[in-house]
């Protein structure tokens, strides 16, 4: 069986025993960023694509590869793959949901404190010698414990529910929207409270996003959606940067609308320095934390997601249906 890889050949080599794949295994590495035609002249017949969850699949590159029966995301994240163009040809797409719920959680976590904290523009301060000028500010201006807060995800899959635990341990109230309300056992369960967008929004002083990337939800964080939010209120995103529309975003918080947000990711990735994001007034810029879409990267969660592509890709050479595939292949 032959495998493009297009994703970073140590982490590979790192996050499973390859040693242990049966000996016909043959991998083929490509660089993240490989353009359809390199793919194609070192991998035009493999039979799997094993990819970063930000490289393109697109429908000229499936078009092009006959043997083609499985692409894998090696994330939870498939919206750069095309699942029509899939679809059409029978093959499989996967992804790796759930694997880096508790990763991804706890980062929600952190940045939600880094936020309330004022963490960066705190530790910025502190290095030019301001240190108590930092603290009595701080302390007249009022900051706030994740305890007083009213949580709102939007979302509810394994990452919204892993954040939803730990956000009980630390004594927060924790709300919710999905597209598809839980039974109201799974919402005892994680001691959660449905609300509808619009109550959520006006009911919450901390918004988290948990949503894949597709047509509605797009920009689903735009203007209206930051005014409908409280005043005062702090945005989180450790899903992707597509949902989000900057350009509002960065308006919310040069209007003092948003006292701050973190943000996990950013769109377009690789980001640029053009970002609307990253040319804040320094004001504003003080009150977003960024992290370089580290949410879900642990250790932990690569040795688990890493350990699920093997298995399904062994899975399929077995003629066994894999797990975990997000669209209907014909």
């Amino acid at each position: 069986m032959k495998i493009a890889v297009l994703t970073a050949q140590k982490r590979v080599e790192k996050y499973y025993d390859l040693s242990t794949l049966p000996k016909d295994f043959s991998l083929v590495y490509l660089p993240l960023g490989a353009t359809n035609e390199q793919v194609l002249q070192k991998a035009r017949d493999a039979e799997v694509i094993f990819a970063d969850a930000i490289a393109p699949v697109d429908a000229q590159l499936i078009a092009n590869m006959p043997h083609l029966k499985l692409i894998h995301s090696e994330g939870v994240a498939y919206n750069a793959i095309d699942l029509k163009a899939a679809d059409a040809r029978g093959i499989y797409v996967c992804n790796n949901a759930g694997a880096n719920a508790c990763s991804v959680a706890e980062h929600t976590l952190l940045l939600m404190l880094s936020v309330l904290r004022r963490l960066c523009e705190g530790d910025q301060m502190v290095r030019c010698g301001r240190q108590i000028e930092a603290k009595q500010g701080f302390i007249l201006q009022g900051i706030h414990e994740l305890s007083s807060c009213k949580v709102g995800l939007i979302g509810f899959g394994a990452i919204a529910k892993e954040t939803a635990r730990l956000l009980h341990a630390f004594g927060a109230q924790v709300f919710y929207f999905s597209r598809t309300r839980a039974q109201s056992q799974t919402e005892q369960a994680f001691g959660v409270q449905y609300l509808p967008l619009e109550h959520l929004l006006k009911t919450c002083n901390i918004i988290s996003l948990h949503l894949p990337v597709t047509a509605q939800t797009t920009h689903m964080a735009n203007a209206a959606f930051f005014a409908a939010m409280q005043k005062g209120s702090i945005l989180i995103n450790t899903a992707r940067g597509e949902i989000v529309d900057q350009q509002a975003l960065c308006q919310a918080l040069e209007s003092g609308h948003l006292a701050g947000a973190g943000l996990d990711t950013l769109s377009p990735e690789p980001v640029t320095q053009d970002n609307p994001l990253l040319n804040l007034s320094p004001q504003a810029s003080l009150r977003v934390t960024f992290s370089p879409h580290i949410g879900g990267t642990t250790d932990d969660a690569f040795r688990r997601m890493h350990a699920m592509v093997w298995q399904n890709i062994l899975r399929l050479q077995n003629g066994q249906t894999p797990q975990n595939v997000v669209n209907h292949p014909r």
